[in-house]
């Protein structure tokens, strides 16, 4: 079980803040979310890597931090829409923010890190 961010000394306010958005796959599925609701076959599809266990697992902890809304509509068969809740919309411009750092730091001429199975 994780840490209540409402319990977090003040001076961890980015520890907050990852405690709620960190980890490999939120901020990529907040990233399509910024586009509007989408439902959970559309958030698979567009996040082919992540295993439906694990965006459930996300998507759950996002709605529990109320950054994520689900919403069930009552019809044969079941809808359910994810989307932003006005607390997750105050996250688009650090989504967008950091997906343009991205791509400037993909272009970015790195050095390579060595090969530990070389010998030199």
């Amino acid at each position: 079980m994780r840490e209540s961010v409402s319990e977090m000394p003040e001076y961890c306010t980015v520890e907050a803040a990852m405690e709620v958005v960190g980890g490999k796959w939120k901020m990529a599925i907040l990233k399509h979310l910024t586009a509007g609701p989408h439902r959970f076959g559309e958030l698979r599809r567009a996040l082919p890597s992540v295993t439906q266990r694990m965006l459930t697992r996300q998507l759950r902890e996002l709605e529990a931090d109320g950054i994520v809304l689900r919403t069930v509509y009552p019809q044969v068969p079941p809808k359910v829409e994810y989307s932003l809740t006005a607390i997750g919309k105050t996250l688009e411009d650090v989504i967008h923010r950091l997906e343009e750092w991205g791509a400037w730091y993909r272009q970015q001429d790195l050095p390579r890190p060595a090969d530990p199975l070389s010998r030199g």
